[in-house]
């Protein structure tokens, strides 16, 4: 994705989000500067990344992971024009795990779904949504921070609410004693959901 169509992209939202759906951020103090980090959101609709992205533009370029059904002739242009990728999901797709940390490690932000589906949606759900370490694991093996996010109103365009986000401080990544990576990545991701769940009560 070239960082032209991003500030593009960028130019064309900021006033639908920001005028329409009356945008509102919290926490973006705690935002890295600069620098790559992967940011941990509840999923409600498919379009939290772009009401997830607003506040950061144009200074962070968000890139994310889609499930790879969506990736066919007519499609996979757009995604990846928008800074997605595919990934296949229950498969531990090593591919797009490497993807994911060479994009953290180049300076963008990742965002990631630790969930790993919406939480609720029309159709019978092939995947439940439950925690899962990725988002964690991902930042311990880029090196870079895990940041939680939380975002309401996306579900609901059509009524044209207020969209909210909040974002939180970092969660810790530190290893003690040796303790192996599967453990700090799963305390990780107890504290990140943790998170998410007391940003989305701000909301």
């Amino acid at each position: 994705m070239s960082r032209g169509f991003y500030l593009f992209v960028g130019i064309v939202s900021w006033p639908i989000v920001r005028g329409l759906f009356r945008l509102t951020a919290t926490g973006v103090e705690h935002l890295p500067a600069e620098g790559g980090f992967v940011l941990g959101v509840n999923h409600v609709s498919n379009v939290d990344p772009w009401a997830i992205g607003i506040p950061l533009w144009p200074r962070h370029r968000l890139r994310w992971m889609a499930k790879s059904e969506l990736f066919n002739p007519v499609l996979t242009p757009m995604l990846r024009a928008i800074g997605a990728f595919p990934v296949r999901r229950g498969e531990g797709d090593a591919e797009a795990i490497r993807t994911a940390i060479r994009v953290c490690q180049g300076g963008d932000v990742l965002v990631m779904f630790p969930e790993g589906t919406r939480r609720a949606k029309g159709l019978r759900k092939k995947f439940e949504a439950r925690p899962h370490t990725g988002a964690a694991r991902i930042a311990l093996a880029a090196g870079v921070p895990l940041i939680p996010a939380a975002v309401k109103g996306t579900e609901r365009l059509a009524r044209l609410p207020r969209v909210r986000v909040a974002y939180g401080p970092a969660v810790s990544l530190e290893e003690s004693g040796g303790q192996p990576e599967a453990d700090v990545a799963e305390a990780a991701t107890e504290q990140l959901m943790s998170e998410i769940a007391r940003l989305e009560a701000t909301l």
